[in-house]
């Protein structure tokens, strides 16, 4: 695929994805982000097929140095830097871009007055379902490269000095198909790791005993009756679960930090 701007040139938009032994969905994610103006693979040293699969799709790449486990939010303002075009979006390499949305992203940068960021909708599925409690789940994902940056934290949002507005949740024709479907012992393995980079951020909380207890029973509720995840069955239950098992690792390791301290 090659991409050919057919754009004025204020209104061209780039998309850029990041990208670490990627090739079990990149194909898919690359067909649905023909029709953009340029689409920047920025790799991760891949050891697998994702570069081949990249070039083939005629992709502009560039690459960012693996080093240790931190480098994904760095790399991913590395990645916009080498955009083409200042309007962005970014896509992770295991979601899919609809052609309403695309349609809709292009109209938004014609528009008079229109808004220097947009926060995407996207599904998520688990246990081979659609999850009602992870939806909206908005991405701030489209923007002016000019007034953006990203923070080299992990999952953080790109800070935009503008305004920035939301598709509204009831268009799912816009949201983003994120493709991947977590089992439980990867879900258990991301928890070891994203809490220990939620750390930081928490530090000032002053969680007690009782944070044990309370912030897993809320998360719980909320995502299984707030964010009404008990129409997604068995999947949704479990999941909540999971959810709450998160909140219960973050507290225990601050409270296991701070006695070490």
């Amino acid at each position: 695929m090659k991409t050919v701007a057919k754009h004025d040139e204020r209104q061209r938009i780039s998309v850029v994805i990041n990208t670490y032994n990627a090739e079990k969905h990149l194909d898919r994610v690359l067909e649905s982000v023909e029709g953009f103006d340029e689409i920047v693979v920025c790799d991760m040293e891949s050891t697998d097929g994702t570069l081949e699969i990249a070039r083939r799709h005629g992709c502009k790449v560039v690459t960012f140095p693996k080093d240790g486990c931190n480098i994904v939010e760095p790399a991913r303002q590395f990645a916009i830097e080498q955009a083409s075009w200042q309007w962005v979006l970014v896509v992770d390499a295991d979601e899919l871009v609809s052609a309403e949305l695309r349609e809709y992203l292009y109209k938004q940068v014609a528009r008079a007055g229109g808004p220097d960021g947009i926060a995407i909708p996207r599904k998520n599925y688990f246990m081979g379902r659609f999850l009602h409690s992870c939806y909206p789940d908005y991405v701030l994902r489209f923007f002016r490269k000019e007034v953006t940056t990203w923070p080299p934290v992990i999952h953080t949002s790109p800070k935009v000095d503008g305004r920035v507005e939301r598709i509204p949740r009831s268009r799912k024709d816009l949201a983003l198909e994120h493709l991947a479907d977590d089992s439980v012992a990867t879900i258990l393995r991301k928890t070891d790791t994203y809490s220990d980079h939620e750390l930081p951020r928490r530090r000032h909380k002053g969680y007690g005993t009782a944070a044990l207890v309370v912030r897993p029973a809320f998360r719980f509720f909320k995502s299984y009756v707030i964010k009404k995840g008990f129409f997604d069955g068995r999947a949704g239950l479990i999941h909540a679960a999971l959810d709450a098992v998160y909140q219960f690792v973050v507290v225990a390791k601050l409270l296991e930090e701070r006695r070490k301290r």
